[in-house]
């Protein structure tokens, strides 16, 4: 089975970004993005890869998804539909969904583990996200009540598919 991870931060209104950009910046979850990521296959859509400040992201394996057929990125393995992307996906090891929102959507009933940044406050979006978590097991789970850089609580959360 293939290994398929999806990785996101969703506010307590199902919130993920506003005009192709995150809503908020908390430090603690760059780092839980960096360190379940680096080493692996990242798969997203072309805005997501666009909206990275540095371009493809280091230390990892890039996959864009475009519907531009011929169009390709720099650093970047380039497929045109989500089956060619699920092609690329390893059975031994984990690739992570990073985004946007349609791709997350698409991506959702291939996966079967779930890494959550759950944003405990609203937020004014454009995109967003919405999950039923009934299929899923919650098996890790660090709730942060006090960070001195943002004025909201939020909790990493892990699950794997029912």
């Amino acid at each position: 089975m293939k290994q398929i991870s999806i990785i996101v931060a969703i506010a307590q209104n199902h919130a993920i970004g506003k005009d192709n950009d995150l809503l908020w910046h908390i430090s603690n979850d760059f780092k839980w993005f960096k360190e379940k990521t680096r080493g692996h296959q990242v798969i997203m859509g072309q805005r997501t890869l666009e909206s990275l400040p540095n371009g493809p992201l280091p230390k990892r394996s890039n996959i864009v998804i475009t519907d531009k057929k011929g169009l390709t990125f720099e650093g970047c393995e380039t497929v045109y539909s989500i089956d060619e992307a699920i092609e690329k996906c390893s059975d031994t090891e984990e690739s992570f969904i990073i985004g946007g929102g349609s791709i997350y959507k698409q991506f959702l009933e291939h996966a079967n583990k779930f890494y959550l940044t759950r944003v405990h406050k609203d937020f004014d979006a454009d995109t967003f996200f919405e999950v039923d978590f009934s299929d899923w097991n919650e098996i890790y789970r660090e709730d942060v009540k006090d960070d001195p850089q943002n004025d909201f609580e939020y909790s990493f959360i892990i699950y794997e598919r029912k």
